[in-house]
């Protein structure tokens, strides 16, 4: 058995390292790691750990890192920033770039390839004329990753969000395979690169007009965290557009950079010039919202309608509730009254009649978390998964202190099967419900109040391996 202390000094070892950070949950794991990769290296634990730390074992860190790598990715995932790349992103980079005809992007994190060549394809349909260079550099950790990619051929499950027309236009069957056409491969290269390690070329300012780094963050000590994100933003050109995975955030102010949204999804620009012209989805710059003055004037009473709505809904008495509330409900009632509306709409099972509600708050005011959350919960009840995850992300960035959208996502990828990042969500989840505002519990709860949502996040961490 793997003691305690081995299992610290390999998460020790692997932060220095790696710059990866593992917490309590992840101790089982990185024991069977540790027991398998000195068994291969025929060292008992102690002899094997003493050898990794003095850093000279490039072969084995990168066994390391391929074992230790979640790699599922495929062609276009999370389809609504690969949309905000088609249609805001790369027109407004290729008219910045008219003068060099060049679009230079990078994936960080590119596992086995999927991402980058995504990207050289998004690309080539935006900006088809051959004089254009279009070059990709996909890094990854992993050598193994690195020459799968290399190959170009993937099965048809990684194909399974890619349009039928891009499809038969870039690729071609071989063996049981689909292989990239050779205009798109040519295009993309592909680096063992540890981000753990400095390499001043690769982040040579003003080089990148688009940097992917998606789901990264998240294992990565605070430090290297801080120092990637940092060097990203210096490699972007001036104007140049940086994505992030959804369970990263940057918060409302980056060093450098511009939150975007559009699309759905959230996305960064660095400070710089753009060159105008009309969009087919207008992209939001949002700006920091100024702090509030100390004595803000107290805002006013909600009307005796909602008092009695909102009573009667923290005693899941909904039909009731839903009766009180329609009866003083106005022909412009403000947003505190609309977004109860849709939860007792929701609550009695009329999914459109809240949806539609939904979106009446979000035309009102597309930055309202709660609006997010609550829409996001009627398109989860009707079947529509991706359209919730996308408002449930969009209302835990808009405010990272909301709970219940955290719950959810962990929820859903649950029942998806992906317990690392099910993990990440719900303990983030249990952490917030210690301090989620009571009204939100009584909105959104479902009936359950602080202890029980408390209790279910505990054991939907144990459910996917994350033990407290």
């Amino acid at each position: 058995m793997t003691g305690a202390a081995e299992i610290g000094r390999f998460r020790a070892v692997l932060s220095e390292r790696l710059g990866w950070v593992f917490d309590d949950n992840d101790a089982a794991q990185l024991g069977g790691v540790l027991a398998r990769r000195a068994e291969t290296a025929k060292l008992n634990r102690s002899v094997y750990l003493s050898r990794l730390a003095r850093g000279d074992w490039d072969t084995e860190m990168s066994a390391l890192a391929a074992e230790l790598t979640i790699n599922e990715t495929y062609f276009f995932r999370h389809g609504e920033q690969f949309q905000a790349l088609t249609e805001v992103v790369l027109p407004e980079r290729v008219r910045a770039r008219a003068n060099q005809r060049v679009l230079r992007m990078l994936s960080v994190g590119c596992s086995s390839g999927e991402e980058a060549y995504t990207l050289a394809i998004v690309a080539r349909e935006v900006q088809p004329d051959p004089d254009w260079i279009v070059a990709v550099l996909g890094l990854d950790a992993s050598p193994a990753m690195i020459q799968r990619a290399g190959t170009a051929r993937f099965s048809a499950w990684s194909l399974r969000e890619t349009p039928d027309a891009v499809r038969q236009r870039w690729f071609r069957p071989v063996d049981g395979l689909y292989e990239l056409a050779a205009g798109i491969r040519s295009a993309v290269q592909f680096q063992q690169y540890n981000v753990a390690t400095a390499n001043p070329a690769l982040w040579a300012p003003d080089q990148y007009d688009v940097v992917f780094c998606r789901n990264l963050l998240m294992y990565l000590t605070p430090d290297l965290r801080a120092g990637l994100i940092e060097r990203m933003t210096r490699s972007l050109a001036a104007g140049g557009y940086l994505f992030l995975g959804h369970t990263d955030s940057l918060g409302s102010r980056p060093e450098g950079l511009e939150p975007v949204h559009s699309h759905r999804t959230f996305y960064y620009r660095r400070g710089g010039p753009v060159a105008p012209a009309p969009r087919t989805e207008p992209a939001d710059v949002v700006r920091p919202v100024p702090p509030r003055p100390v004595e803000a004037p107290a805002p006013p009473a909600p009307p005796p309608a909602y008092d009695r709505a909102f009573a009667l809904l923290h005693d899941e008495r909904f039909a009731e509730a839903l009766t009180a509330l329609e009866r003083g409900l106005g022909a412009a009632p403000p947003p505190r009254e609309l977004l109860l509306h849709g939860v007792l709409l929701a609550q009695a099972g009329r999914l459109a009649d809240a949806e539609a509600v939904g979106r009446r708050l979000l035309d009102a005011d597309g930055l309202n978390a709660d609006a997010h959350h609550q829409l996001g919960v009627c398109l989860e009840g009707g079947g529509g998964t991706d359209g919730a995850i996308s408002h449930y992300r969009l209302a835990a960035y808009l405010d990272p202190e909301f709970a219940m959208p955290r719950l959810r996502l962990g929820l859903l990828a649950r029942r998806r099967g992906e317990n690392r990042m099910a993990g990440a969500e719900l303990e983030r989840a249990l952490g917030l419900l210690r301090q989620e505002r009571e009204d939100r519990l009584v909105l959104f709860g479902g009936g359950f109040g602080r202890i029980a949502l408390t209790t279910l996040c505990r054991a939907e961490l144990d459910a996917c391996g994350a033990h407290r």
